[in-house]
Order: C-alpha cells, then structure tokens, then sequence
C-alpha cells in the first residue's frame, strides 16, 4: 500500500500524462498529483489539429481531452521540466521552480523536427505542424488562399496535410526523399498505391525529390529549391520531417535515455543507466521505449494514440502500486484520415519480409494488406477497409502462419499474391 503522503509527479501534459494521472487515481492512489506541462494547456487531442482544425471546422481551443480528474490535481503549465535530480528526488521547471516527488511519470512526448536551417525555418510562411499553436497559424495561413502550398515529407502528417489542402481547393506540392509518400512505414508497394490516391486527386507528388534551402523575399518564404535544380514557388511551407523526442531534460539524471526515447523494462519501470527499473519512475507514450513482447522484445518507442491511452494506463496503475500481470504489451495500432481515405494498421511493419493483399483489389484504392515475417504475420494496414481489420488484428496478435488463411481472407490461400514489402 502506498503512503497516501506520497507526492506523484507528471511530467507532461498530454494523451498519455492524462489518463496516466487517471488511472493513479482511479486505483486509489490518494497522495497529491502534480501535472507539469510545457504548453499553457490542459491536454488536449491532436489527431484533429491535421485535420477538422485545418478546415475550420472546429477552433483549436475546441480539442481540450474530457477527463474525470477532480479538483485536488495540481496543474503546472507553461513550463517545461529542464532537469531531474534523482538524488533528492526532484523535478526541476524551466520557471525557475522545484517539485519533490516519491513516484514519476515520464510523458514528455515529442515535437515536431524543425527545418535543419534555422533561420529559414523561421520565415513567414513556413510551419510545423505539433501543437494547439501550430494547427491555429496554419489555419489562419491556408484561410488565407495561398497561391501554392509545399509541403515537405511524406509521411502520414504530410500526406493528411496535403490531401486537407486539396479538399480546401489549394494547389500543394508535396516533396519526398523517398519512392513513394509512406515508404518508411508502409514500405514502397503500399506506398506507391497510397501516392496513386493522392496524385489522382490533384497532389503535385516529387517522391525522389529534396528540398535543399528555402528562399525568402523580405524574410517571407516565396520559394523552394530542390537538389536537382527544380524550383517550386509558393507562399507556404508545411515542414512535415517526422518527431524529435524530449528526453534532452533527462541529461545527467542517471536514466537510460537518449534521443531515441527513455528506456523501460518489461513491466513499465524506467531503467537506470545499469540497466536496473527504477520502482519509483514509469513512463509513457511516444517517449517511451519498451521491449515489445509481439516482436521478440524488440524495443521500440511508439507515436501512437491508442499506444498513449493503453500505455498511460497501464504506468499511471503500476505508480500507484497495482501488481503488472505480465510484460506490457499492447498490440500497436494506428489510423490516418487522408482526404476520403481512412488507413488504419495493426502492428509494426518494420522487418517485413513479405506482403500479401488478402481483401479488395490494390488498384482500386479499398484493400487489405498484411505484412509477414519469417513465416509470421506481423502487421496488417486497411486502405478503406476497415471492416476486415479486427480479424487482421487478431492475426497479427497470435502471430499467425504468413500467409493468412482462412475465413479473413476473400481468396484462397494459392490466390493470394506475395510481394516483397519495399521497404528502403
């Protein structure tokens, strides 16, 4: 039983601090829970920032999370953690501020990779996309009628932008190192379906393209300029580069963290730098890097929201004292709203093998993908398909013969065509 005298700690303010914070609650942690965050507010949903923000269909101040935390959570806001004392058990504030803690949460999050030159990045015009303040300057930019939008990324951040910017009526050019828009998670063959959709709507898609500086007039971005000499025109730039994790406040403190995320052991406690679980630090969300039991304790630190919710959980109960049940292990899921398109996945594709199209037809745009690896299955992505995916999942999570059989396929096995993934 933990002393209700203990003094709980969250560090962050997001998905994962929140229904970490509720889950100490819930489980009858009675000690008092302070809440830091960087941002000046209460957290909030980010899946619709790239998408109903941008429309304007809903205010960015409109995304604040429901939650059944009471009165008696304390709440530090606007200002970031910039170190930690584990010696004396202290949490140090960016204010000038000090917290004492007996148990802490790690739920930093990332932030959005800035543009590599930072006085380019700083122009009028060019943007990230990560936060409440983002999606509202992007907003008020794409609002205005810019004559072209550039977007430069290709993941699932850039892809939902320049898709958003099509249904608003804009011209976007979208720019991506890599042979198709998603490569690096779906690999090329989904990749180049998935840029098939974007580029029969309107998307100007460059796959194979770099951005290499960017041009301004009167410190206002007018222009790119590629490595290959192209030039693209526009008034606004979306830098969509990926996440930079926020494990910098974490130097000196002892933990096993890096850039690469915080480093816990099986059943959710923060290691130190021996190796060893510190019983009073867990962490969660995408700062978290844990070993994944689905893929033979492969650590991996996951940008996901089912991921914040199941894993905040799972660390706010182990706080306050809950015994795990087993090594944490939640089977990762992800989804993406692209326009009309809803992608969806279950699992991690990373180390494919090989890939099978089990439902729909892939020129059609509707389909169901599974990702397979020795001889297992290990990941599942619908393209408008979503129906089909449950029974995917399942797969995915006993770790099924490759390829699928049986009732979730629409073919039989001897049908099913097998693809090298095309990762890169």
């Amino acid at each position: 039983m933990i002393p209700s005298s203990d003094r709980a700690v969250v560090v962050g303010a997001g998905l994962a601090a929140l229904r970490g914070a509720e889950a100490m609650r819930a489980c009858g942690f009675s000690g008092s829970v302070t809440i830091v965050g960087a941002e000046p507010y209460r957290p909030y949903d980010r899946p619709p920032l790239s998408k109903h923000v941008l429309t304007g269909e809903i205010r960015s101040d409109a995304t604040t999370l429901p939650s059944s935390l009471g009165a008696d959570v304390n709440w530090r806001l606007g200002s970031p953690a910039v170190r930690l004392d584990r010696g004396t058990r202290t949490l140090h504030l960016a204010d000038g501020g000090a917290l004492s803690y007996d148990r802490l949460l790690i739920a930093t999050g990332t932030r959005a990779r800035p543009w590599p030159n930072p006085h380019e990045g700083r122009l009028d015009g060019v943007f990230t996309l990560r936060g409440r303040d983002d999606a509202a300057a992007l907003r008020a930019a794409l609002a205005a009628r810019p004559r072209r939008v550039l977007v430069i990324g290709g993941g699932f951040i850039g892809c939902e932008v320049a898709s958003l910017c099509r249904h608003l009526g804009l011209r976007v050019t979208l720019v991506e190192p890599g042979p198709t828009p998603l490569a690096r998670v779906l690999g090329s063959t989904v990749g180049a379906l998935i840029g098939a959709i974007h580029g029969g709507r309107g998307v100007d898609l460059r796959c194979g393209s770099e951005v290499e500086w960017l041009e301004d007039a009167g410190g206002r971005f007018v222009r790119a300029h590629l490595t290959d000499g192209t030039r693209i025109d526009a008034d606004v730039a979306v830098i969509a580069l990926g996440a930079v994790r926020n494990t910098e406040w974490l130097d000196g403190a002892g933990l096993s963290a890096d850039p690469g995320g915080v480093d816990c052991g099986a059943a959710g406690y923060v290691l130190d730098a021996d190796g060893q679980p510190d019983p009073r630090i867990a962490a969660a969300g995408d700062v978290a890097r844990f070993p994944h039991p689905l893929y033979g304790g492969r650590r991996v630190a996951l940008e996901h929201w089912s991921q914040a919710v199941a894993q905040g959980i799972h660390a706010g109960r182990l706080l306050a004292g809950a015994k795990p049940e087993g090594p944490y292990g939640a089977l990762p899921t992800f989804w993406s709203t692209q326009g009309d398109v809803v992608i969806k996945s279950a699992g991690l594709t990373e180390g494919a093998d090989a890939l099978a199209f089990t439902q729909g037809e892939p020129a059609s745009g509707r389909f169901i993908a599974v990702y397979g690896r020795e001889g297992r299955c290990i990941a599942a992505v619908s393209v408008d398909s979503a129906r089909w995916l449950p029974a995917h999942a399942e797969m995915v999570a006993t770790g099924a013969p490759f390829p699928p059989r049986g009732a979730a396929a629409d073919r039989p096995a001897k049908g099913i065509a097998i693809h090298a993934p095309g990762f890169t």
